[in-house]
This record gives C-alpha cells, sequence and structure tokens, in this order.
C-alpha cells in the first residue's frame, strides 16, 4: 500500500462508516466521519508517509481526524483492515442493502427514513428479500454490484424492479446491458433521414414527404429515441 491509492482506500472507508452509521441512526459520529475522509481524499502528501515520520500524532494533525479515527487509520495501516469496519458492515449490511437498492430509484436516506416513519415504506417488508440477496451473494459489496446492474438495465427500459428481481436475474447478470442509447435526428421537430446514395440529409414531413435539408448541420436536433 503507497501513494494515493491508499489514501483513496482510507477515504473509501470512512465514508463507508459514514454511511453505514447514518443507516443506523447514530447521531453526530457520520458527520465526523466524512470531514475526516474528507480531509484525507484532498491530501497531498501520503498518509502512509506521514504516519512513518509522525504516527499516531502526525494522523491527528490531518484536518478532522481526531484520537479514535486516527487509530482506525493506523490499524489499516499496521493490519490492513478496521476491525471496527468489519463489525459494522456485518451488523449493517441487511439495512445497507435496503438503503442501496432506494438510492437506485433516486430516494435517499433520509427520504427513505421520512417515508418509513410515515408507513409511506414499509420498511420491514425489504428485509426479508435483503437478507436472502446478502445470503445469495455472500458479501454486501456483491448484492450492491448486483443490485445497480439490475437497476442499469431496468431503468434503461423504463422497466420498474424490485430486489427480488436480482434473484430472478442472478443468473444471467453478466449478461444482462443497459439498452443501448438511440439518438435520432429532428428538424423543427420533423425527424430526419441520411441518404447514402446522395449524401444528403432529408427532413420528412407530416405527410411523409422526403425535403432536402439546406440548413446547417448546427441546427439538426438529435434526440434520445427509448
Amino acid at each position: 500500500m503507497s501513494g494515493d491509492n491508499t489514501n483513496q482506500k482510507i477515504a473509501k472507508i470512512l465514508y463507508e462508516i459514514e454511511e453505514m452509521l447514518e443507516i443506523n441512526s447514530v447521531p453526530f459520529k457520520p458527520k465526523a466521519y466524512k470531514k475526516a475522509a474528507q480531509s484525507i481524499e484532498n491530501l497531498t502528501e501520503d498518509i502512509e508517509k506521514i504516519y512513518k515520520e509522525k504516527g499516531l500524532k502526525g494522523l491527528k494533525n490531518i484536518e478532522g481526524v481526531g484520537e479514535s479515527i486516527a487509530k482506525k487509520i493506523e490499524e489499516y495501516l499496521k493490519k490492513g483492515e478496521i476491525k471496527y469496519y468489519n463489525e459494522l458492515k456485518e451488523k449493517t449490511a441487511i439495512r445497507a442493502i435496503i438503503a442501496h437498492y432506494f438510492k437506485t430509484k433516486n430516494i435517499s436516506l433520509s427520504e427513505l427514513k421520512q417515508s418509513a416513519k410515515k408507513r409511506e415504506i414499509i420498511y420491514s417488508r425489504f428485509t426479508k428479500p435483503a437478507k436472502q440477496l446478502l445470503e445469495l451473494s455472500g458479501s454486501l459489496e456483491k448484492a450492491k454490484e448486483a443490485i445497480d446492474k439490475v437497476a442499469e438495465w431496468a431503468n434503461s427500459r423504463n422497466l420498474d424492479y424490485a430486489i427480488e428481481t436480482v434473484f430472478k436475474k442472478w443468473l444471467e447478470l453478466d449478461r444482462l446491458k443497459p439498452k443501448e442509447i438511440v439518438k435520432k435526428p429532428f428538424y423543427k421537430n420533423n425527424p430526419m433521414i441520411w441518404s447514402e446514395t446522395k449524401r444528403k440529409w432529408y427532413v420528412i414531413d407530416k405527410d411523409g414527404n422526403w425535403l432536402e435539408f439546406a440548413g446547417n448541420k448546427d441546427e439538426i436536433e438529435w434526440r434520445i429515441v427509448k
């Protein structure tokens, strides 16, 4: 572990701890981990070098890094892992899967919590499939990756999806591809077509007539057609 790569790995872990603490509704701590993560992410110096030269004191000199977080960074630099992070992941995995699923539907964690309080979203309804997905995938990271693949595939086709959809698509996850985005040319809301033989653009009017396009290329509007 060396260079910016170590800084980014540690920052990523701290961001994930922040997210998990948010999921578990732990007050105050998430902001502390986020601040520390941002500082480490923006460091111009290798954090491993800082620790070798100045030890724990050097880590605590980084903005936003207090005693507790400094010790966790030290643990990572010595052992390549953080026990607290691993324990938190295990404890939070099912909730994290549910939160990630809703994130792919553009529902933030705070919105999810508010909806659950108002009983607009029955949170317990998602616990069983999230647990099944965790068992099926073997890890939180793989469960999230699977949800992302299904979400990308479904969203590109304007299809709804549930956590259970991931089970149904499990054996074909590697073959799931988002629908190719097709852009088609228009001029003043009329579709256009390119003639290879005449090497010209034509505008198709409402009666289906092909009218030779005499405008400039920058007047052609390319629209995504789903």
